[in-house]
């Protein structure tokens, strides 16, 4: 039984241990009392999308995306939108390729825009291209069932 998640703020960073049976939709950081949600992406550099993955408890869906690229702009609505319906059971990010080149190549990210759904601290999904805008809440919330019932086959 899940006692509690911890949820990085988006703002400073900060650890927040959340007990699971409080909605974390409405929970403030204990560190800077900003909301921990805001129903937004958020914009994050390489070492807070890690801190993401690796030390916090939800899901996260990275969107690798960059300025120029028209693709990227028409989809970025669709995206808001997917944040608005994934959150709180989902961190959506969004991380800027040329302004971290390092971490879209250690990605293995090839072509913007480029979403990523991480789960447990490792990668379980990617799609590339502007094909799901109209559908990222639907394919997310399939790549990360799908995810669950093999690890449930598993145990």
């Amino acid at each position: 039984m899940l006692v509690s998640r911890q949820i990085i703020c988006p703002h400073c960073g900060g650890i927040n241990r959340v007990p699971a049976e409080q909605p974390a939709d409405a929970v403030r950081c204990g560190r800077c009392r900003t909301p921990l949600f805001s129903a937004k992406p958020i914009d994050v550099d390489a070492a807070a999308l890690n801190k993401h993955i690796q030390q916090g408890d939800l899901p996260v869906l990275a969107q690798l995306w960059a300025p120029w690229c028209s693709s990227c702009v028409v989809m970025a609505s669709a995206y808001e939108a997917a944040a608005y319906e994934l959150e709180p059971d989902m961190r959506l990010v969004k991380l800027n390729s040329d302004a971290e080149p390092e971490m879209a190549a250690r990605l293995r990210v090839q072509t913007i825009p480029t979403m990523i759904l991480f789960s447990d601290g490792v990668e379980v999904a990617r799609v590339s291209g502007g094909g799901v805008a109209g559908g990222i809440s639907a394919w997310a919330r399939a790549r990360l069932a799908d995810v669950q019932i093999r690890s449930s086959m598993r145990a």
